[in-house]
């Protein structure tokens, strides 16, 4: 049992914030939550007094653990390039634990991140709901599989134009996608088909079933357009990745209740799909109602610093109370994880970030953090 005592408590829910409360943290569970909560004899107890406490953040699209920064001397393990759809692999394969990213992410009050296969594939395979922080490596999935990583737009052309075959257009790519959505449609009922196509079809079945959603990478409002038309043809939940013409099509996301992982946004203009990057998109996003989150795409910017970029969008206008919510109960709610984590709340899991000031001010730093109710740096070992 942990207590939390003190501090200004932004719980992202119904209550709101709870000045100079507390929390009672028992086993991996927050117990509850309130102003002048009696502390149970013998409880140790976080003084959080002065200081600013959250839930802990959540990136829902990053290469955490599979696009090393320093251990590249096997190659990519983010991409495979050998065939444009392998809806059959699972990012958790490529995950290497020890990436340092993952003690980045706690400094930076990330607790929990999607990992997701890269976007040179039409079809990349299937993503991981991960957390942070555990006493093994084992422990650190969180859900798995999470949903399936498919990709349109500019990278599925440039990486197989090189190798000379399908695709090397947009039609192409489009093609690819919602063929393989057709064939897995077709095959899903039968009673008998080749094992091993059972085997590669198992997570569209699942995408078709709404078992879990079509993560899908778009830059351009076009490509959107595209990836909204196959979502109303096979019906499935779809989550848009990136995002960034997303604000030019925003009324078809509200028709269609279509999220948006927004990001990432501290970057330069590096493709042409990319010319509308602005961190004002947040604010156009929010002023539309379309529900977002933002992302780092690590290591494209570090996951530490996903703090930073909803920062720098407060900057350009968006209200502080949306961005601080794109960090913790839109990803979680999007990830349809809401019932778990996302807000300090009582039943909910014990995932908290305790910073010196507010985290939107760049001289702050993470005092303390806790993940499913282990204090970091308190880990048994």
């Amino acid at each position: 049992m942990i207590a939390v005592k003190g501090g200004k408590i932004y719980t992202m829910d119904q209550q709101g914030i709870v000045s100079d409360g507390v929390i009672i943290i028992e086993g991996s569970v927050i117990k509850a939550i309130g102003e002048e909560l009696p502390i149970p004899q013998g409880c140790p107890v976080i003084d959080a007094a002065g200081k600013y406490v959250f839930p802990g953040f959540i990136d829902a699209h990053t290469h955490i653990g599979l696009e090393e920064e320093i251990y590249r001397v096997e190659g990519d393990d983010v991409n495979e390039t050998s065939d444009p759809v392998t809806p059959e692999l699972q990012a958790l394969d490529g995950i290497n634990f020890a990436d340092l990213a993952f003690s980045d992410a706690l400094e930076g009050g990330v607790t929990r991140s999607v990992s997701l296969p890269g976007s040179a594939n039409v079809i990349g395979g299937q993503a991981v709901l991960l957390k942070h922080l555990a006493p093994g490596m084992g422990e650190m999935i969180y859900k798995n599989p999470w949903g399936l990583k498919a990709a349109l737009g500019e990278n599925p052309k440039r990486v197989y134009s090189q190798q000379k075959k399908t695709p090397i257009t947009r039609m192409a790519s489009a093609n690819l996608l919602r063929e393989a959505l057709f064939v897995a449609r077709e095959n899903m009922d039968k009673k008998e088909i080749p094992a091993k196509e059972a085997y590669r079809q198992k997570a569209l079945w699942a995408v078709l079933k709404k078992e879990m959603p079509l993560m899908i990478h778009v830059h351009r409002a076009d490509d959107i357009l595209t990836a909204l038309r196959i979502k109303d043809e096979f019906a499935v939940d779809m989550i848009l990745q990136h995002g960034t013409e997303s604000f030019k099509v925003a009324d078809e996301l509200i028709k269609r209740n279509v999220p948006v992982l927004l990001g990432p946004m501290l970057v330069n203009r590096a493709k042409v799909e990319m010319k509308e990057v602005s961190f004002k998109n947040a604010l156009k996003l929010s002023r539309h109602g379309v529900k977002f989150s933002f992302i780092t795409d690590h290591p494209v910017i570090p996951i530490k610093y996903l703090r930073e970029c909803a920062a720098i969008a407060v900057r350009e206008g968006l209200e502080e109370e949306e961005a601080l919510k794109a960090l913790t109960i839109n990803p979680a709610e999007i990830l349809k994880i809401d019932h778990e984590i996302g807000s300090i709340t009582a039943g909910k899991r014990a995932d908290l970030v305790i910073f010196d000031g507010h985290p939107f001010d760049f001289r702050s730093q993470v005092q303390d953090i806790i993940v499913d109710g282990i204090l970091w740096g308190d880990k048994g070992e």
